[in-house]
C-alpha cells in the first residue's frame, strides 16, 4: 500500500485510476518489492522452519525456485554440497538438485547379534541307533554348541547341491561356538570321508557305536514299525540259519562290521580326530560319556550329571527340566522302544559272527566295548 500511495505521488494521472486498477497495481508493486528485497533462489523462512518454507516454495509461487535448504538437513552447509561431475562436451546440462545422503552401509545386526553360519567343526558321523540323536540332544545343551536340528545327508545325498547349500543349512554361531550336525548313514557310506576331508580336515567326527547285535535288532524293530509286512528278523539276517550263514548284504547287518567302515577312514582321518561313544554307557552313565565328548571338542565341562535323570518308563536317560521350561526333556517315541524277541539260537549265531569284527575294532581304537 505504501508503494501505490508513493506512486501516486509522483504520477499526476494516478487519480483517475479505478479501485479494481489500483488494487492491480497495489498486487503488481508488492511483487516487484518483494523480488527486490528477496534475490531469486532465497525463501524467507523462520529459523528451524525448513519444512513449512519447502511447502510455501512448492505452492502457489511456483516461479520461485526451491531453497536449497529443502535438500540439505537442517544443520548442512550449502557449501558442502557434491557438484555432480561435468559432462566431457560442453554443453550444459540441465541442473538437478542434489541431496547430501550418507551412503556408508550400517553393519549388518544379524552379524553383530546373531553370528555367521559356518560349516560344521564337528559331525555325528554314526551310527544308526547306536544313540546319536541322544548325543547331539545332550552336547547341544552347551552354551558353546549350535547344531543342525535335522538330518542333513549332504554328503552321502545331497553332495551335488554344493557346500554353500549344505552352509545354508547350519545355525547362526557366534566365533566362540561349535557347529554340529549329525547324519548316522555317513559311517558307512564310502565316499563321505573323502568328501568331509575336502571340505576340512580338521573336521572332528563322533561315531556312537554299540553292540551290533543289539543295533541290528533295534534297527529292525523300527523298520517293522513302519513296514509291519516285513519278513521275520531270522530271514532277513541269515541265508541259511542252519548252516549259520549271515546275510552281509542287509543294512542292518552290515552296519555293525564297525571295524571294516573304520578303515576307510581311516585312509583319510588320523585316528585321534575321532572319537567313539559308547552306547551302552551313554544309557547307564550319560554325564560320564558327555564329559568324555567336551573333552574332545575342547569344551569346558559343563554338561554334567545335573542335568539327567533316568526315565524308566522309557528305559533311558532324559534332560532335566530347564527352568525355562514346564516339562523335563526326553528323547521321542521311536527312541527306547522295546525291541522283538530274536530266537536265542539267532542271537548267538550273530554274536559268533561279529565277534572277530569286534575284537579287530576294539584293536584299531585301543578300547575293549565287551560286547562279548
Amino acid at each position: 500500500m505504501a508503494c501505490v500511495l508513493l506512486f501516486c505521488r509522483l504520477f499526476p494521472f494516478s487519480h483517475r485510476l479505478t479501485g479494481t486498477s489500483i488494487c492491480l497495481l497495489s498486487l503488481f508493486l508488492s511483487y516487484l518489492c518483494y523480488c527486490a528485497i528477496f534475490p531469486s533462489g532465497t525463501v524467507m523462512q523462520k529459523p528451524g522452519d525448513v519444512a513449512t518454507s519447502c511447502q510455501r516454495a512448492d505452492g502457489p509461487k511456483r516461479r520461485l525456485q526451491k531453497s536449497i535448504s529443502c535438500l540439505l538437513p537442517a544443520d548442512a552447509n550449502p557449501s558442502r554440497v557434491d557438484r555432480a561431475p561435468r559432462h566431457k562436451s560442453n554443453q550444459r546440462r540441465p541442473s538437478t538438485p542434489q541431496v547430501v545422503r550418507n551412503d556408508t552401509p550400517s553393519p549388518p545386526m544379524s552379524h553383530l547379534k546373531f553370528g555367521h553360519k559356518k560349516l560344521p567343526k564337528a559331525i555325528i558321523v554314526g551310527v544308526k541307533k547306536g544313540g546319536t540323536r541322544a548325543v547331539l540332544e545332550f552336547i547341544r545343551i552347551h552354551p558353546d554348541v549350535r547344531a543342525a536340528g535335522t538330518e542333513t545327508h549332504f554328503f552321502d545325498r545331497n553332495y551335488d547341491r554344493g557346500l554353500e547349500w549344505y552352509r545354508s543349512l547350519m545355525p547362526r554361531t557366534l566365533e566362540s561356538q561349535i557347529t554340529m550336525e549329525k547324519t548316522p548313514s555317513y559311517f558307512v557310506t564310502k565316499e563321505t570321508p573323502r568328501r568331509i576331508s575336502a571340505m576340512s580336515q580338521d573336521t572332528k567326527l563322533i561315531v556312537v557305536v554299540r553292540d551290533p547285535v543289539t543295533r541290528a535288532i533295534s534297527d529292525y524293530t523300527q523298520t517293522l514299525s513302519k513296514t509291519p509286512d516285513l519278513p521275520s528278523f531270522q530271514e532277513l539276517a541269515f541265508r541259511n540259519q542252519s548252516l549259520g550263514m549271515v546275510d552281509m548284504s542287509w543294512n542292518a547287518i552290515r552296519i555293525g562290521l564297525y571295524a571294516l567302515h573304520l578303515e576307510n577312514w581311516l585312509r583319510y582321518f588320523p585316528l585321534t580326530q575321532i572319537h567313539f561313544v559308547s552306547g551302552e554307557r551313554l544309557i547307564t552313565d550319560p554325564a560320564g560319556e558327555l564329559a568324555r565328548v567336551q573333552d574332545f571338542l575342547g569344551l569346558k565341562r559343563i554338561v554334567t550329571d545335573k542335568h539327567f535323570y533316568f526315565n524308566r518308563t522309557k528305559g533311558f536317560p532324559c534332560l532335566k527340566k530347564p527352568e525355562s521350561s514346564g516339562s523335563p526333556r526326553c528323547l521321542g517315541k521311536s527312541k527306547g522302544r522295546t525291541h522283538v524277541q530274536i530266537d536265542r539260537d539267532a542271537i548267538e549265531q550273530l554274536r559268533d559272527f561279529y565277534r572277530p569284527y569286534n575284537v579287530k575294532f576294539y584293536e584299531m581304537v585301543g578300547h575293549d566295548f565287551k560286547w562279548e
